[in-house]
């Protein structure tokens, strides 16, 4: 029974030595072994480590690329336009040791990124136009920002995988300026094409006048012609038919006369009754 007693005691302590002596590594991570706050043994690959208890701690670090996020910056291109520029950068810890002595911690590593990829921002994209900026070109500068800020961030044993530009917009004031200066200028447009089509109306109009005044005039042309020639012909079938029968001729003529002379209307005509009009009339005396 005292045997018992004396083991459970030194069970426990063997099991508590164990479990604080032994961690694990995950795939994702790597870690630092610290005595007393002083680096001992840098472990990059997973799996299961040893350590001496409550003397030495770990200190877990990701092993995995990581997104970094910058706050948006405003930006002064070489020709004084300004541009609101979102920018984000993936980065990876590549030198475990490095980083915990220069930087300590994921948060404070993040905020000094952040710090540099703005500064390199506003340094390399300063120099370059607005139209360059927003152009395919832009490529070349951000690669030229990387290459700068990649320099820095060795100093932390950091590794920068990419930097991107995640959105490029003009400030509010600017963005409102340009919106009125379109507006007028489509407003401009719009009248320009008004005053075209009224032009191009009028133009129509005038031609198709134009061709309406030819068409009577030719139409009126046509008819006199054609009202000339019935008539010549009309005189010639007289002529002909005189030539043959003058007397029948002379009566046609004065039915004529008398069509137009005694139906309707209100003109009153006196007429000795022995007159030639009444030639035809017959005897008119009985």
């Amino acid at each position: 029974m005292n045997i018992k007693k004396v083991l459970l005691p030194i069970t426990v302590a063997i099991v508590a030595l164990i479990f604080f002596s032994v961690f694990v590594v995950k795939e994702v991570n790597q870690a630092i072994v610290l005595q007393f706050g002083d680096p001992k043994k840098i472990i990059l690959e997973p799996g299961l480590n040893f350590k001496i208890p409550f003397i030495q701690n770990v200190v877990f670090l990701d092993s995995r690329i990581l997104n970094l996020d910058t706050p948006p910056e405003e930006v002064i291109a070489s020709d004084q336009k300004r541009l609101i520029v979102d920018a984000f950068a993936r980065f990876q810890i590549v030198d475990p040791l490095k980083f915990y002595i220069s930087v300590g911690n994921e948060r404070v590593a993040r905020s000094r990124l952040a710090t540099i990829i703005n500064s390199r921002l506003r340094n390399v994209l300063g120099q370059q136009e607005l139209q360059t900026l927003l152009s395919k070109d832009r490529s070349k500068q951000m690669s030229l920002i990387q290459e700068l800020v990649n320099t820095e961030a060795e100093n932390f044993g950091i590794k920068i995988v990419d930097v991107r530009i995640k959105r490029a917009d003009l400030p509010q004031a600017n963005s409102e300026a340009i919106y009125r200066r379109m507006q007028t200028e489509r407003e401009r447009e719009a009248k320009e094409f008004r005053a075209r089509g009224a032009e191009m109306a009028v133009t129509i109009t005038s031609t198709a006048d134009k061709d309406v005044s030819v068409l009577l005039a030719n139409a009126n042309k046509d008819s006199e012609i054609m009202k000339g020639e019935g008539d010549g012909e009309r005189n010639k079938i007289f002529a002909e038919a005189f030539g043959r029968d003058p007397e029948f001729f002379a009566f046609y003529r004065a039915m004529q006369a008398y069509e137009t002379a005694l139906i309707g209307g209100e003109t009153s005509l006196i007429l000795s009754p022995d007159s030639e009009f009444f030639r035809f009339f017959g005897n008119t005396k009985n």
